[in-house]
């Protein structure tokens, strides 16, 4: 039988979700934890990469395991993983399901404070920048649905046979101090490096250091962009995945209490409700 499993982790502590080599993935963990339940090797396939130190409100894998699971496979397998890492679900699911092939969307998110918070440190990323021109900055957002081919927003294009994304949703966020902030986006794949990369430039942007005219140009020709600097990974979260079998609402908290007090910039935006966390 195959299930999927619906997790989440901060990823503060790991090298990403995939095995690598003399470090410690949440995979490792997974596949080493289920293996010991399940009394047999589980090999546990994900919806997709995350980086170091970054984290998944909503993540899901699949495993192959002959049997049924019993009633207390939630409760059992969370008393033997770590605090760090939980598992919300387990879902019987067809033999040719695959968490990753079959993955429609996937939303991230990335929450940025401007001021100095300790509580936010592994879970936010801090840039002390002040008088950033966020409406410019919701203007470069914009352009994202408007174009597909991100190569001037991954760090390896040439091991892509194709650097296409499509893009269905951009959207910047800001509380109304002005002291946090989150860029979510929503694509049917995403390039290695892409979102921190873009978060990177719209930085630039906001600070008056890249023009509008060579961020769309970017997007409109592949016209390489002279940064190297990246956004840090601790900000970054995987918070939503749907498949055309499946759509869950997320199950962990923090990443809504990160959103509190966050609204769309911009004038179309100016009566949006406070928002949830998806």
């Amino acid at each position: 039988m195959r299930y999927f499993l619906h997790i989440g982790y901060n990823g503060a502590q790991y090298h990403g979700w995939q095995n690598q080599p003399n470090v410690v993935s949440v995979q490792e963990v997974l596949e080493s934890k289920l293996s010991k339940m399940l009394k047999q090797r589980i090999i546990c396939h994900g919806c997709g990469r995350t980086d170091a130190k970054v984290h998944a409100s909503q993540y899901f894998l699949h495993f192959d395991f002959e049997q049924i699971v019993d009633s207390d496979f939630v409760f059992t397998i969370n008393k033997l993983l770590p605090d760090d890492i939980a598992v919300f679900e387990i879902i019987p699911v067809n033999p040719g399901a695959n968490a990753q092939l079959d993955a429609l969307k996937r939303t991230y998110d990335y929450f940025i404070h401007f001021s100095k918070d300790p509580f936010l440190s592994n879970f936010s990323t801090l840039y002390l920048l002040k008088n950033l021109d966020f409406e410019k900055m919701k203007k470069a957002v914009t352009l994202l649905t408007k174009y597909k081919d991100y190569h001037s927003f991954c760090l390896t294009p040439n091991v892509y046979k194709t650097t296409l994304c499509k893009i269905s949703c951009a959207k910047l966020f800001l509380n109304e101090e002005k002291t946090r902030m989150r860029f979510q986006i929503t694509s049917n794949r995403f390039l290695k490096g892409m979102i921190r990369t873009l978060v990177g430039r719209l930085l630039e942007i906001g600070r008056g250091k890249l023009s509008l005219e060579k961020f769309e140009n970017a997007l409109n020709n592949n016209e390489p962009l002279h940064f190297n600097k990246i956004a840090y990974p601790q900000g970054l979260y995987l918070s939503k995945v749907e498949y055309p079998y499946l759509n869950i609402p997320t199950k962990s908290t923090f990443s809504g209490m990160l959103n509190q007090q966050l609204k769309t910039i911009g004038k179309p935006y100016q009566n949006e409700n406070i928002l949830r966390f998806l």
